[in-house]
């Protein structure tokens, strides 16, 4: 029996020889595995005990995670809450006398590093944190308000899930506030979330109690708004615009062939090579890969800072060649992703040379995002927004072959 010899034309075997791979600036051929990786706002961590996958983190040496300092974030929001505290009528903040203060607290989501730090960071400073972010695992605090010391209760705290499963929901939050007032009626002295979404939630229940301080988290466009106009107590920045710029310059400095330390430190903490350079702190974390913007309280005294329409004017339009990348997003409905981090990267990305193509899921299943995390030899690098934070995993394999 002879043997047939199967011959491909030329067009067939180079299609071949570019599965999975693209060229860079030189022509060199860069396959899928070996390009830039950025996790951005979900560090790829265990959703029980919230440790760093580092698995995730060490997949290339292009791999890094762009975020803010979470910890520092809660104890910044604790501040901003004790701070008021101290400062406050006590016979106005005890609203029924009755020597306690109690208040209820919006949870986004018991698995989500950045809610955990919230939960402790505010239970912390009340003196309610008895060594567990599980809704339901606290104790009797203690805060000076007015000079005067009362004892703190945390009435209930709740993760705020929607029907659809989706965390973090203000709508969840605005039905749970409306249940909440009727529970403990005057026992409310205050409301605390661990975002803006859900504080916004709440002061959408038709029975929110007038006057009772409210606090959020992330310094949304209408948050910050809504402190200008009384309606909400305080908020913290966590930059988002330095947040969105540093998930870009990092994406840009590896596509520029920088490495070593250039990496996170041109355009970011010192100027890169076309002037650039962020204007807010943003620390490197070397034991997690993590490039993390601090945080800043937000309050009457200072919103305007943080009002609608400020840009970082440490970055200007580049020459740099223009690259491709796909970015994901983990919920189209996320309040802060969606009203601040997006318009945010759209706004430097053509400053940076990147084209960006988006993609945005239900929050609720990972297969929203993955689905369309597709034709990934098109692109030049990779940013990702998991919907669960140990899901790293699932995009790095796709890019295997």
């Amino acid at each position: 029996m002879k043997k047939t010899l199967l011959v491909l034309p030329a067009l067939a075997l180079a299609t071949l020889a570019f599965i999975g791979c693209s060229k860079n600036t030189t022509g060199k051929i860069v396959q899928n595995k070996d390009k830039p990786f950025v996790f951005f706002n979900r560090q790829p961590s265990d959703p029980t005990t919230g440790k760093i996958d580092m698995d995730s983190m060490n997949w290339n040496d292009k791999t890094y995670y762009v975020g803010f300092d979470a910890a520092g974030g809660g104890a910044v929001q604790g501040k901003l809450i004790t701070d008021y505290l101290a400062n406050a009528d006590p016979s106005v903040i005890d609203r029924n006398g009755d020597g306690i203060i109690g208040y209820v607290l919006c949870i986004g989501d018991v698995g989500h590093n950045d809610s955990k730090a919230r939960t402790q960071g505010i239970r912390e400073a009340l003196g309610t944190w008895n060594g567990s972010t599980d809704p339901t695992v606290n104790k009797e605090g203690s805060v000076t308000v007015g000079g005067k010391k009362f004892k703190v209760v945390e009435l209930e705290g709740k993760a705020m899930t929607g029907t659809d499963g989706s965390t973090w929901n203000a709508n969840a939050a605005t039905e749970a506030m409306g249940n909440w007032a009727t529970k403990f009626a005057d026992k409310i002295d205050m409301v605390v979330s661990n975002n803006d979404g859900m504080a916004m939630g709440c002061l959408q229940a038709s029975n929110y109690p007038a006057g009772v301080p409210i606090f959020g988290y992330d310094a949304n466009a209408d948050a910050v708004d809504a402190i200008g106009k009384g309606q909400l107590t305080g908020t913290v920045s966590q930059n988002v615009d330095a947040q969105a710029t540093a998930t870009l310059q990092i994406l840009r400095n590896l596509m520029d062939g920088l490495t070593g330390a250039d990496v996170y430190k041109k355009g970011i903490s010192e100027p890169d090579q076309y002037g650039n350079k962020i204007s807010a702190s943003v620390e490197y974390k070397s034991d997690t890969k993590a490039l993390l913007a601090s945080n800043t309280g937000v309050n009457k005294d200072n919103w305007k800072e943080y009002a609608a329409g400020s840009r970082d004017k440490g970055i200007k339009q580049t020459t740099a060649e223009k690259k491709k990348v796909i970015l994901t997003i983990y919920n189209s409905a996320d309040n802060f992703l969606s009203s601040s981090y997006l318009p945010a990267l759209n706004y430097y990305a053509p400053l940076l040379g990147i084209t960006l193509n988006v993609v945005q899921g239900d929050g609720q299943n990972e297969s929203s995002c993955l689905d369309k995390f597709t034709n990934l030899n098109n692109y030049d690098a990779y940013a990702i927004n998991m919907v669960k934070t140990n899901s790293g995993a699932d995009y790095l394999d796709k890019l295997k072959y």
